[in-house]
């Protein structure tokens, strides 16, 4: 069952979890694995966003959903899953995409307030998976971006993802579901412009995509558990 994926010619449908519905490594994923066959369905938190990457990835003849989503609440987490249902029969691979703003600070005089916010990734993605009841051949995935300076909080919240998918891999080897991460570095993206850095170059969204898709497909049957780093010249964590 694992030797399954996206490059069957039977169609494969991906609910994908956009961080931003215009732009960004999530939507570069969910086109490309369009590209590749896939139905996407495309969330984000606000409907301008959803409504933008449809009519974008629709305009170039791809087969696309989409159908807002606040991943930290349940309702919303249902409704996504439920929209892939409606239009899909099911789901084939999950990818977890959405975030929050990067907050710029010392780890220690974080508030408690801040640590709640920024737990929300780690928190939320389990249930994300957890209420997808994915069958046997799906794909869960998780998008970790890398540690960077002065943003000590996020990155906490972001490494938790590193232990949730090697747990996850093992839970869910036997029903025949694979669990992998992509831990990105500086990727161009309107999130980075916070972390003005001085690199040969910036990454670009569509070398993380490739990534996924290859991981959804046959190809990547026996990977799983698995962090896998796309970062250049980044520091390594």
């Amino acid at each position: 069952p694992l030797s399954q994926g996206l490059n069957q010619s039977q169609p494969r449908v991906l609910q994908t979890s956009l961080m931003a519905g215009d732009g960004g490594i999530g939507f570069a994923i969910a086109r490309r694995l369009a590209q590749d066959g896939a139905h996407v369905v495309v969330s984000s938190r606000k409907q301008q966003n959803v409504d933008r990457a449809v009519a974008v990835l629709q305009g170039e003849g791809l087969s696309v959903t989409g159908t807002v989503c606040h991943v930290g609440k349940a309702k919303d987490r249902e409704r996504l899953v439920a929209t892939a249902l409606e239009h899909c029969g099911g789901v084939d691979f999950l990818v977890c995409v959405a975030g929050v703003n990067p907050l710029v600070g010392s780890t220690l005089g974080a508030s408690e307030q801040v640590w709640n916010k920024v737990s929300l990734r780690p928190r939320a993605t389990a249930p994300a998976v957890q209420i997808t009841f994915p069958p046997p051949n799906s794909s869960p995935f998780c998008l970790l971006p890398f540690p960077f300076q002065k943003l000590g909080v996020y990155n906490t919240s972001k490494t938790a993802l590193l232990g949730l998918c090697k747990s996850l891999a093992v839970e869910l080897a036997p029903k025949g579901i694979r669990v992998n991460c992509l831990v990105p570095g500086i990727i161009k993206t309107d999130f980075i412009q916070v972390l003005c850095s001085l690199l040969f170059r910036f990454g670009e969204p569509e070398e993380c995509a490739g990534i996924v898709s290859f991981l959804c497909s046959s190809d990547a049957s026996y990977i799983t558990g698995e962090n896998i780093v796309v970062a250049g010249y980044s520091p390594k964590l």
